[in-house]
């Protein structure tokens, strides 16, 4: 049995190292970035991350001052568990008081803030039903500066692989310097429109230089990065060579009538961490 103090425990740990401590493949992405930057200005905003970061990682202390909002991916295996929503639910508020995360969890229409992260719907729970012997936590703290800057478009299908490049493309360019670049792009195509938008953003949980096994992803994703790097928005969209550090796409069979693209945008901190438990 995996009791629901296991799990609250494991969420609170996860929610502590993905707001305190970047993966490494991000801070290998972001070390390439400064060493190829040829723009002062891009060097000066990346070496501001750089010490961000080690402030963060001495001091044990979250790296961004928006702690985002709580999303938690499930992959539930043949486990037995006691009080999922419930244990991952007080898992976060002990977050919210331990860590601490910023109480950013507010009513959509009073604007009233509940004042421990939890709320109607929230945290965003993600369960993926799996064959397997264990349960996967995964915690995203994804904050809204990057956030508010997401798309979706119903696309027709003859718009094609252009077509998602160019809305790809557009809606990153448009953004320019508010979701605080170097970014890192997750694109979901076809589904319905709410699948899109789900898998663009489990795409930004890939290892950032992975290569995509599908082919005509793989494609997809090298030519939308340097299209978005050609722009010159740069570090915190003051200029330079890296306004994106990877492009991420996931696809889903869809209806014949549709094209649902979805673009979810992440900041250069991105945060997440994962645990797999496995029942003694």
């Amino acid at each position: 049995m995996m009791t629901q103090e296991i799990i609250e425990e494991t969420i609170y740990k996860l929610f502590k190292q993905a707001v305190i401590k970047l993966p490494d493949d991000v801070k290998i992405a972001l070390e390439k970035a400064y060493a190829e930057e040829n723009s002062a200005m891009g060097r000066l905003n990346l070496k501001a991350i750089f010490d961000n970061i080690l402030i963060a990682e001495e001091n044990k202390i979250p790296l961004c001052q928006d702690t985002g909002l709580p999303i938690v991916f499930v992959k539930l295996g043949r486990v037995e568990v006691d009080n999922l929503m419930e244990g991952v639910s007080k898992g976060v508020e002990k977050a919210t008081q331990k860590i601490p995360l910023r109480p950013n969890v507010v009513h959509p229409l009073t604007r009233v803030n509940t004042g421990n992260n939890i709320g109607e719907g929230i945290p965003q729970v993600d369960v993926e039903l799996i064959e397997k012997d264990y349960v996967e936590f995964t915690v995203f703290p994804k904050g809204f500066g990057s956030e508010n800057n997401n798309a979706l478009k119903m696309g027709l299908p003859g718009e094609g692989i252009d077509g998602i490049k160019r809305f790809v493309v557009d809606t990153v360019i448009a953004a320019q310097g508010k979701p605080c670049p170097p970014v890192i792009v997750g694109v979901g195509i076809g589904g319905s429109s709410d699948m899109a938008m789900k898998i663009a953003k489990k795409a930004l949980l890939e290892k950032i230089g992975t290569i995509n096994p599908d082919k005509t992803l793989a494609k997809m994703e090298k030519e939308i990065l340097e299209e978005i790097n050609a722009s010159g928005i740069g570090p915190m969209g003051l200029g330079g060579k890296t306004t994106a550090l990877d492009v991420k796409i996931k696809s889903a069979h869809t209806h014949t009538a549709g094209l649902p693209i979805g673009v979810c945008i992440q900041c250069w901190a991105g945060r997440h961490a994962s645990k797999r438990l496995i029942p003694k």
